[in-house]
C-alpha cells in the first residue's frame, strides 16, 4: 500500500528529514499550528474554509453519479462514452466551473476476428472467448454493446505453433526456460496475468522468438482459490476475462500514430505499418476456463513450484504437444476521444494551475474501473461549486478534468498534456489523479517535494469506519507490514512516511514522465478484494455489493481530493518541502549504488559455481539441464557525481528550510504581506528541472530521470531510472554514464532551490 506522512514544521517542532523524535511530539492541536505555505491569520481562514469543504459531500450523490455512469458500456468510440462525457460537462457547469469538450482523433482498434484452438496434442478445443450473462447481474446482459474480450493494440496475425506455458512471462521467466532448455522461437507462449503490465509478456514473448501470446487469468490469482467467485462473491467466474491494452509504453504512451504532439486535427499522423507501440506478435486474453484444456494439452518439464497455479492438473512447460491455432485481426479505425475540462479561476493568481483529474472511458460499464474515482471527483468539484457559492474564491485556478481512453493507453490525457505542454510547463503546480476507489487505507503517492503536504492532508481528513485520520490508520498498516525493526523505528520516528513513487498505469504518467509537472496520485483501498477487472462484471451490481457498498470511502476521496486542491490553491507560499525530498533521493541513490554491488557480487558467485561444477553436480541427471554461461564481472562504476550531487542538495534543502522558519517566525505575517509572485514561479520549475530534454535513453518520451515506468514492469516505477536499467541489463557504460547525468539534473536542482532559499530570506 501507499504511504503517507506528515511533518510539524511551524512552531519549532520541525525536524528534517532523515533525523528522529518522538512521535508524541507532533500531538499539537491543528488550530494552533499554520498551515505549511500560510501565515498564521491566512491559515486560520483556510481550516475554517476547509472545515465547511469537508461537510459537503453526500455519499448518496456518489451512488447516484455511478448508476448513471455504469449504466451501459462505455468504451472509447462508443455512443455511451460520449454521452457520459456530455453528462460530466454538462455536471461541471451546473456545479459553476466554466467547461468544455476537448476532442481528439486517435487510433482505436476493436476486434474483428479473433480464434484460439487446440489444434493438435489433445482433443480439439475452440475457445469460447465471451463472457457468460449472470441472471442476478442485470447489465451483464448488454451483449450488443459490449467490447469483445481483446488486447487493445495488437498486431493482426494469423498463426500456428507449439504452446509453451511461461509463468507470468517475465524476463526472469525465461532465465528459467532456459536453464531446461527450453525454447519459445517459433512457438506460441500461454502466460498468466500478474507480476507485470500485460503488455511486457508479448513484447519479453517476441523478443525470444515466439509468434503468438496468449494471456489468460489463473484462479490462484484472482478466481476460486482467493475467495467466492461472481456472483456469490467477488472474484472472477471461470469465463471471466481480463480485456486490457498491450500498447509497447517502454517508448511513449498515447496515439500510436502523434507520437510527442497531440492528436489533434491537423496533426501529422505515421502510416499504421510505421507505429511503434504496436505489438510484434498477435495476443488475445482468455479466461481460465478456456486456459484448461490448451494447459492440460502441454508435456515437459513439470512447471517450478512458484509457476504452478489454482487449476486442478499438474502443470507443464512444454514445448507441445499441444499446438495452437491463434488468429486476431481488428478493425483499424480512428475514434473520437471526449475530454471534459472544467475550471474556477483563480481570484488572485490565475496564472498558476492547481489541476485534478480521472477517467471516464471504460472496458466495459467499469464500476470499479473508473466510475467510484470517477464520481469521488464529481462530488468533489459540486462541493467546490457550492463553496463559491458560499463566498469563498481560490487564489490560484482549479482544473477540473475527465479524460477520456485512458483503457487503451492514457490517450486522453496525454494527448491533451502534448497539445498544451508549453503551458503546462509554465503554469501548473501539480496535477493530482485519482482512478478506481475502494474501502481501505488510504494510498498515495507522487512527486517527493508534496511528501511533508500530502502528510498535513491526511491528518485532517477522517477514516470513515475507523474514525481515526487516515494517516495514522496507513502509519498503523505500514507497522503492521514492516519486515525488520529498522523498518518499524522509521515509520513510528520520522515525522514522514514516504511516498510511492509514480509510475504509469494511469493519467498522471503524461504529466509528470513527459510534461515534468509534480504529480500525485490518490486512493481508498486494501480491505476489498475483487477478480471482476476489465470484465463485463465490473458494473454497479458488483460494486454495491462487494465494494465500498456504502460510498463512504467515495466521500473521503472528495474530501482528501479537495482539501488537497483548496490548501494548494490558497497557499501564500507554494507548499513544497526540500528535505524529505533530498532523503528520499539519497536513499535511492543507496539502492542503485548497492543493487550494482550487489549484481557484481552475484555474477562473481555464479561465476565461481560454474567453474567448481556446481550445476553439473546438482542438476537432475535424469532431465534436461543447461547449464548457464559465465559472464563478464562488471567493473567498478564512478558513482562518486551522484554522491557529490546528494550532498549538495542536501545543503540547498537545508538553506531553504532555515529560511522558511525565520520568514515563519512570529506567525509568519511576513507570507501574507509580502508578495511571492517570482518566487512561486521558480517552486513550479523544481520538478522541471529534473527532467531532461532527450528523454531516457531510447525512451524519448520519458524526460524524468528520478522516476520512471520500467521497460519491463510497464505500471510500476523504477528510482532513477536510466542508471538501475543500464546495470539490469548490464549495459555498464551506459549506467555510468547515466549516473553523470542525473548528478547534473540533481546539482541544477539543487541551485534552483539555493535561489528560492536566497530569494525567501531577503523576504523575512
Amino acid at each position: 500500500m501507499n504511504r503517507i506522512h506528515r511533518i510539524a514544521l511551524f512552531a519549532g517542532l520541525f525536524v528534517a528529514a532523515g533525523t528522529f523524535a518522538p512521535i508524541k511530539s507532533l500531538v499539537t492541536a491543528a488550530d494552533e499550528v499554520p498551515l505549511y505555505g500560510y501565515s498564521a491569520e491566512s491559515s486560520k481562514a483556510e481550516r475554517q474554509w476547509e472545515e465547511k469543504f469537508r461537510a459537503i459531500p453526500v455519499a448518496g450523490n456518489l451512488r447516484d453519479f455511478m448508476q448513471h455512469l455504469s449504466a451501459r458500456p462505455h468504451n472509447v468510440g462508443s455512443p455511451y462514452d460520449k454521452e457520459n462525457a456530455e453528462w460530466i460537462a454538462a455536471k461541471f457547469k451546473e456545479f459553476g466551473l466554466d467547461t468544455h469538450i476537448e476532442t481528439f482523433s486517435v487510433l482505436y482498434p476493436t476486434p474483428k476476428e479473433r480464434l484460439v484452438e487446440l489444434a493438435e496434442g489433445g482433443p480439439h478445443f475452440t475457445a469460447t472467448l465471451q463472457e457468460p450473462v449472470v441472471k442476478e447481474d442485470p447489465t451483464s446482459s448488454q451483449t450488443k454493446e459490449q467490447l469483445p474480450t481483446y488486447n487493445a493494440y495488437s498486431i493482426d496475425g494469423d498463426v500456428t505453433g507449439p504452446l509453451v506455458y511461461v509463468n507470468y512471462g517475465l524476463p526472469e521467466d525465461y532465465e528459467v526456460l532456459e536453464r531446461r532448455g527450453i525454447s519459445v522461437k517459433g512457438a506460441i507462449i500461454i502466460a498468466r496475468y500478474g507480476h507485470s503490465w500485460r503488455g511486457i509478456k508479448p513484447q519479453v514473448g517476441a523478443e525470444h522468438g515466439a509468434i503468438g501470446c496468449i494471456i489468460y487469468s489463473d484462479p490462484r490469482d484472482d478466481g476460486y482459490s482467493q475467495g467466492e467467485v461472481f456472483p456469490k462473491g467477488p472474484m472472477r467466474p471461470k469465463e471471466g476475462v481480463q480485456r486490457g491494452s498491450v500498447q509497447d509504453s517502454s517508448v511513449f504512451m498515447g496515439d500510436p500514430l502523434t507520437p510527442g504532439i497531440g492528436a489533434t486535427a491537423d496533426a501529422k499522423r505515421l502510416k499504421l505499418e510505421d507505429a511503434q507501440s504496436l505489438t510484434k506478435i498477435p495476443v488475445l486474453p482468455i479466461s481460465y476456463s478456456d486456459a484448461q484444456p490448451l494447459l492440460q494439452a502441454i508435456a515437459g518439464p513439470v512447471a517450478p513450484g512458484d509457476w504452478r497455479g489454482g487449476l486442478p492438473f499438474t502443470y507443464h512447460m512444454g514445448p507441445g504437444p499441444a499446438k495452437v491455432h491463434l488468429k486476431v485481426f481488428s478493425n483499424w479505425n480512428m475514434a473520437t476521444l471526449y475530454d471534459v475540462i472544467g475550471k474556477i479561476p483563480g481570484a488572485t493568481i490565475p496564472d498558476e494551475w492547481i489541476i485534478r483529474g480521472n477517467h471516464h472511458d471504460a472496458w466495459v460499464n467499469g464500476a470499479e474501473d473508473p466510475t467510484s474515482g470517477m464520481v469521488a471527483v464529481l462530488e468533489e468539484a459540486r462541493a467546490m461549486g457550492e463553496l463559491v457559492k458560499q463566498g469563498w474564491k481560490p487564489k490560484r485556478t482549479l482544473i477540473y478534468c475527465a479524460w477520456d481512453g485512458e483503457e487503451p493507453g492514457l490517450l486522453g490525457s496525454t494527448e491533451w498534456v502534448e497539445t498544451h505542454v508549453d503551458d503546462l510547463r509554465k503554469h501548473a503546480v501539480v496535477y493530482i489523479n485519482s482512478d478506481s476507489n475502494s474501502r481501505g487505507f488510504f494510498g498515495l503517492e507522487g512527486s517527493h517535494t508534496f511528501e511533508h503536504f500530502m502528510n498535513d492532508v491526511a491528518r485532517d481528513v477522517q477514516d470513515p469506519e475507523t474514525k481515526l485520520s487516515v494517516w495514522k490508520r496507513e502509519q498503523m498498516k505500514e507497522l503492521e507490514n514492516a519486515g525488520s525493526a529498522e523498518a518499524r523505528r522509521e515509520i513510528r520516528e520520522r515525522h514522514d512516511l514516504r511516498l510511492d513513487m509514480l509510475g504509469g498505469g494511469s493519467d498522471h504518467a503524461p504529466f509528470i514522465n513527459f510534461a515534468g509537472v509534480a504529480s500525485l496520485g490518490i486512493e481508498f483501498g486494501g480491505e476489498d478484494r475483487g477478480g471482476i477487472y476489465h470484465s463485463i462484471y465490473d458494473d454497479f451490481y458488483w460494486y454495491t455489493h462487494f465494494s465500498d457498498t456504502d460510498f463512504v470511502y467515495g466521500r473521503a476521496l472528495a474530501q482528501a481530493g479537495g482539501t488537497a486542491m483548496m490548501r494548494l490553491a490558497d497557499a501564500d507560499l507554494l507548499p513544497l518541502q526540500f528535505t524529505d525530498f533530498a532523503d528520499d533521493v539519497k536513499m535511492y541513490v543507496r539502492e542503485v549504488e548497492k543493487f550494482a554491488a550487489q549484481q557484481r557480487d552475484d555474477i562473481q558467485e555464479k561465476n565461481r559455481k560454474i567453474d567448481e561444477g556446481m550445476y553439473n553436480a546438482t542438476d537432475d541427471p535424469r532431465e534436461t539441464w543447461v547449464t548457464p554461461k559465465k559472464e563478464d564481472v562488471p567493473p567498478h562504476l564512478n558513482f562518486a557525481p551522484l554522491d557529490n550531487a546528494v550532498e549538495h542538495l542536501e545543503r540547498s534543502a537545508a538553506e531553504y528550510q532555515k529560511a522558511l522558519e525565520q520568514v515563519s517566525a512570529n506567525g509568519g505575517a511576513a507570507l501574507g504581506t509580502a508578495s511571492l509572485t517570482n518566487l512561486n514561479a521558480l517552486l513550479i520549475q523544481s520538478e522541471h528541472k529534473l527532467t531532461t530534454p532527450e528523454g531516457l535513453p531510447g525512451r524519448f518520451w520519458y524526460k524524468h530521470e528520478l522516476y520512471a515506468p520500467g521497460t519491463y514492469t510497464g505500471y510500476a516505477a523504477k528510482a532513477i531510472p536510466a542508471v538501475r536499467e543500464g546495470l539490469e541489463q548490464k549495459r555498464w557504460k551506459e549506467a555510468e554514464d547515466a549516473a553523470a547525468r542525473v548528478a547534473g539534473v540533481l546539482q541544477n536542482e539543487a541551485q534552483l532551490i539555493s535561489t528560492a532559499a536566497s530569494q525567501l530570506a531577503a523576504i523575512h
